[in-house]
């Protein structure tokens, strides 16, 4: 071997060696990120069962459906400062979903779509699309575990997507779409649960809530609105054939009380919509609050806010879990302002009634039983010739979020005024709706009630027409939600005095939500198509001072 050849192969050794070398190098950084992707991605169970600070790792934040916040960098005295940070345009119909945030990455949905983005920049991480036929009236938002989430879709599908890369992992059948099922709602998740509601009531089909297995897609358990023939409530219906078409939608997402190991969820109204003389009888257990085992769907108590209901009038708003005094003594409680207009207030262990009151203005009811459940005053029912009755189908409230404050011990609803002609169409046997009705005007306020009684403690007004925007209370001392000409408020929580507002360019048709990273609070609501994060100024550094001051 000659001198040269021997340099030249010296000089081949070195460049592979500094290939392979580069190769691992670049090997373990990728694995590196990899894992710290993963890592980042990734949801514990023990994030869901935190106060939502720097996650919003569920619909509501957490499992008590407060939608109350801890943080309080953005507060009542520098809320005035509070600006855009970013904005992400999706170019689809408007938002309707709270966004997920875990580990700095925003989850959101509208239907068929999901975006993963960078909570911190706006900036999308991925996208992902299915095409889907049915009632694409929207979509509230996604369930997560670990580093799956879980989408809904309007033909009554259940979709599950790796968190890191939007790839599809399994879509499981809840319902047939052809008899018009569809899902909206934002799946919750329970230890090795993944909860999932229907929705859907131009036809006579039943509700129910299904119980998923987050890894393989199985059917854990499924839990009928309407009880099979023989069971507890049965005779609340006429007959079997009533029953299995009795609707009980179970649109909205429910809460979770991790001590006492209980799902509360809302059931919707019953079918024919408005043709009460076709179901005699309370209809159990549609338009009430049922409790039920996680574990096994067994439903434990159930309380029904609207027994026979002839007016639309789902109870599937939130039932928002929280510990206070009612009466000089401490209790574990459940308060839902109901579509019907009245605001019940419950003990959650066991679901006996312990208030009732209107919280907007109702014509229907001036009375309650011995369970304080509204009486239908007479000539109320839809009729050929039309009812006049307040509220209209779309309630006093309705799927907008409510929000409770422990600092103030109130209860936030957005509250509509609304009045409606309500007509029966049908003519001999009635299915589906079997009526319908006229909406002739609204305006919304939002409303703030002091649980222990009941009672208005102060109105903040939205203006005229109907809102879909809901409300989210932080212990900065501020309300946010928004009125009906496109501004984001925030409110002071103890009185409704306006202490911030922005105009947004559209309607709020969401609700408010808030997570800090990197030492930042950020509050995010969504206008239209348009997603957006408002926060604090940020501060410079001492370094880049000393370096300006260099």
């Amino acid at each position: 071997m000659t001198h040269r050849r021997a340099a030249c192969l010296g000089h081949i050794r070195r460049l592979t060696l500094n290939l392979i070398a580069r190769h691992f190098l670049r090997l373990a950084c990728c694995l590196l990120l990899a894992a710290a992707a993963a890592s980042a991605q990734g949801l514990t169970d023990k994030a869901l069962l935190e106060p939502p600070t720097s996650n919003w790792p569920t619909y509501n934040g957490d499992y008590s459906g407060r939608r109350y916040s801890t943080l309080d960098q953005i507060n009542s005295s520098n809320v005035h400062s509070l600006a855009l940070a970013w904005l992400f345009a999706t170019g689809t119909q408007g938002i309707k979903s709270t966004p997920l945030e875990a580990n700095g990455i925003l989850y959101f949905s509208v239907p068929d779509n999901v975006w993963a983005i960078d909570a911190r920049t706006g900036r999308e991480v991925w996208h992902y699309y299915r095409q889907s036929e049915g009632d694409h009236i929207g979509n509230r938002g996604v369930g997560m575990w670990h580093d799956r989430l879980y989408l809904t879709t309007p033909d009554a599908q259940l979709v599950c997507l790796n968190a890191r890369d939007g790839k599809l992992i399994w879509i499981v059948k809840l319902a047939d779409a052809d008899l018009k099922y569809f899902s909206t709602m934002s799946p919750l998740v329970v230890r090795n649960h993944v909860f999932v509601g229907v929705s859907g009531d131009v036809t006579d089909i039943p509700g129910f809530l299904d119980s998923i297995d987050p890894v393989t897609g199985k059917l854990q358990w499924r839990w009928w609105v309407e009880p099979l023939a023989g069971e507890q409530g049965a005779n609340t219906w006429p007959n079997v054939e009533s029953m299995r078409h009795g609707g009980g939608m179970t649109w909205m997402t429910g809460t979770y009380d991790p001590e006492l190991n209980l799902l509360y969820w809302g059931t919707g109204n019953p079918n024919p919509v408005l043709v009460g003389s076709a179901r005699p009888g309370a209809n159990l257990y549609t338009c009430s609050i049922v409790a039920l085992n996680p574990d096994t769907g067994k439903m434990v108590w159930y309380y029904q806010a609207s027994p026979h209901d002839v007016h639309d009038w789902d109870n599937v708003e939130t039932p928002v879990l929280f510990d206070g005094e009612f009466n000089g003594k401490p209790m574990h409680l459940l308060g839902q302002a109901a579509r019907n207009s009245f605001f019940f207030l419950l003990d959650r262990t066991n679901g006996k009634h312990l208030l009732t009151a209107p919280f907007i203005d109702q014509t229907w009811s001036s009375s309650y039983d011995a369970d304080g459940q509204p009486i239908p005053k007479p000539h109320v029912a839809p009729s050929p010739d039309g009812a006049l009755v307040e509220p209209a189908t779309g309630g006093g409230t309705n799927w907008m979020a409510p929000s409770y404050d422990p600092q103030t011990g109130l209860f936030y609803v957005t509250a509509t005024r609304t009045f409606s002609i309500y007509y029966l169409t049908a003519r001999g046997k009635a299915e589906g709706w079997g009526g319908r009705d006229r909406g002739l005007w609204d305006d919304t306020a939002t409303r703030a009630i002091d649980y222990k009684t009941g009672k208005i403690a102060w109105t903040h007004e939205l203006g005229r027409g109907g809102s879909s925007a809901g409300n989210l209370s932080t212990a900065g001392r501020l309300l946010f939600t928004a009125d009906n000409a496109g501004n984001l408020l925030a409110l002071d929580p103890a009185t409704g005095k306006t202490l911030w507002h922005v105009n947004t360019g559209g309607q709020m048709e969401n609700s408010p939500m808030t997570y800090m990273l990197d030492g930042r609070q950020y509050v995010v609501v969504a206008a239209q198509d348009r997603l957006m994060a408002f926060a604090l100024p940020e501060q410079p550094s001492v370094t880049g001072v000393q370096s300006a001051q260099r």
